[in-house]
């Protein structure tokens, strides 16, 4: 018996997309499916395994949108890319790793952000959309571009050592919003970088989406439509949340109100007048006129790398160590990338201390534009 690719791709007696034996039924499913258009969003952690497993089904048109480039620090969960690859866009990267498993799948590479100028255009090219985005405003922007275009999205999210799998605004189903309305404010949830995650958990999640993508191409099984599977990883556990449609959703409801993209604003933008760049702050270094600086990172993070002459006040210390700092001195805060640093400047400042700065981009951003001679993670 032989095998049915969705492409034309057989260079191995492996299962096509459909992982199904040759049958006149198949075979006209399977023909079908070649011509799916597949739009996954980020090319990460959860777009990797769910990009690489896609394009060896057999998917005939991949795209794929990402803007970033490979960092050493991504090599842990984002098997798309290898130690070669780093510096280089994530987009070069996944052509030469996908083609190297399926040369004849299509490739579509978007090198842009998604945001709400070209969510619609983007998602409205393609059958099926894939969400491996890693933040809240992106994540809303992807469902409602889907809402409005008709489109399902297939939904995946890590954070630490558990993910959630689902398959969102489907003909029948929900959508996102209907589970979580609004966003969280911001700072509330810390992002991957900050919280971490464990390297392994993103390859289950993005294989679960790649699983719901090829079941919703083929019209086979029971997609979770109406269900939100949640992945404990250091129980090893399952479990299944039911889900409806909300007659009150703003995206999908009765009486939806989102019937055009709009930009979540300022939703991990920091106050005027309280941040600063890692230049600037070289600079005054370098004057001798330094701020005081605070790290409000954890103890094992500043073993890793850290910026000379700061004062370490990890966040859960923070409510009770904050006294320590002068309320006249000019304090600077940084973390990893920004985030926290952010919630600690807005915590000072509600205290008095009125003169606290976030430092743009945490420790990464001055390792990559001061001092690169100290190991990021």
């Amino acid at each position: 018996m032989r095998t049915v690719w969705l492409t034309s791709f057989r260079r191995t007696n492996w299962f096509g997309i459909a992982g199904i034996w040759r049958s006149p039924k198949w075979e006209r499913t399977a023909s079908s499916g070649s011509r799916r258009r597949v739009l996954c969003i980020g090319a990460g952690g959860l777009g990797s395994p769910a990009a690489l497993y896609l394009a060896a089904a057999g998917v005939g048109t991949l795209g794929i949108v990402d803007f970033d480039a490979v960092d050493l620090s991504n090599l842990h969960r984002q098997i798309l890319h290898g130690t070669d690859d780093v510096g280089r866009p994530k987009l070069e990267s996944a052509r030469s790793r996908l083609k190297s498993i399926n040369p004849e799948v299509h490739l579509e590479l978007h090198d842009r952000a998604f945001q709400a100028a070209n969510g619609i255009e983007l998602v409205s090219a393609y059958d099926i959309i894939v969400d491996g985005t890693d933040n809240f405003p992106t994540r809303y922007l992807v469902n409602d571009a889907c809402v409005v275009a008709g489109r399902p999205n297939v939904y995946g999210s890590i954070f630490r050592f558990e993910g959630q799998a689902s398959v969102f605004a489907s003909a029948d189903g929900p959508c996102y919003r209907c589970l979580h309305p609004e966003p969280p404010p911001p700072g509330i949830v810390p992002s991957c970088a900050e919280g971490g995650v464990l390297g392994v958990l993103p390859g289950v999640i993005g294989t679960i989406q790649a699983t719901e993508t090829i079941k919703v191409i083929l019209g086979i099984g029971e997609p979770l439509i109406g269900r939100l599977l949640i992945y404990d990883a250091l129980r090893m556990r399952f479990r299944e949340i039911r889900l409806r449609r909300d007659p009150d959703c703003p995206a999908c409801g009765l009486h939806r109100t989102i019937r055009e993209l709009r930009e979540i604003e300022n939703y991990c933008a920091p106050a005027p007048g309280r941040d600063m760049t890692v230049t600037e702050l070289s600079t005054r270094i370098g004057a001798g006129t330094p701020p005081v600086l605070v790290d409000v990172r954890e103890p094992h993070e500043i073993r890793i790398c850290s910026i000379p002459g700061s004062l370490s006040i990890p966040m859960a210390e923070l409510p009770y160590r904050w006294a320590d700092l002068n309320p006249q001195a000019e304090v600077v805060v940084y973390c990893k990338s920004g985030g926290r640093s952010a919630r600690a400047v807005a915590f000072l400042h509600e205290r008095g201390v009125t003169h606290a700065r976030n430092l743009t981009g945490g420790v990464l951003a001055w390792i990559e534009q001061v001092d690169p001679t100290q190991p990021k993670y």
